[in-house]
């Protein structure tokens, strides 16, 4: 009689949980929509920040105007160098189709600077037209890139977007001085 009793009270006891468990899953919030995954990453207000880099900064720089609201800023970053003569702005995205782009500038040795926000990615074959600009293609392991050197700066969309959205946002960059 012993052994079946255990069985019995094993047997209840997995109810008892399961309905714990049950009841758990269905009065926690939750959200399994499609929509929860794009509300998943925060969107940030980039307007102060560049217009405290156009300030800042020794060159024009680059934002987007006129792109769909479909994109989302989800970071923004500047850092002035350490000896006060230029820096880095940063704009991170998500195009469309949830797909990451950023929009990095510097006067910083470009070479290093390529490198670095491309996370190793070369220069290939071919360039892109954006407007009247000749674009470079690099691909690497993780990120895609279109670079452009002028003079004093470099600005480079890079990110896990397909080329043409890449083309898309830079296509969408006005670089002002503040």
């Amino acid at each position: 009689m012993r052994g079946r009793q255990r069985v019995q009270d094993m047997v209840l006891s997995l109810a008892v949980i399961g309905v714990l468990v049950g009841a758990i899953y269905f009065f926690i919030p939750h959200d399994d929509s499609a929509g929860a995954e794009k509300s998943a990453v925060k969107t940030v207000d980039y307007r102060v920040e560049i217009t405290t880099a156009r300030r800042a900064a020794p060159y024009p720089v680059a934002g987007p105007e006129g792109l769909p609201s479909a994109w989302r800023a989800t970071s923004v970053s500047y850092k002035a160098s350490d000896d006060g003569k230029g820096g880095a702005w940063h704009l991170g995205m998500l195009d469309p189709e949830q797909e990451y782009a950023a929009i990095e500038q510097s006067d910083a040795s470009p070479k290093q600077f390529i490198k670095d926000v491309t996370l190793g990615a070369a220069k290939v074959e071919g360039e892109q037209a954006v407007g009247n600009k000749k674009w470079d293609r690099y691909q690497g392991d993780t990120y895609k890139a279109l670079v452009h050197e002028e003079p004093g700066v470099t600005t480079v969309v890079t990110g896990t977007a397909p080329y043409g959205r890449l083309a898309e946002l830079a296509a969408a960059l006005v670089a002002k001085k503040g």
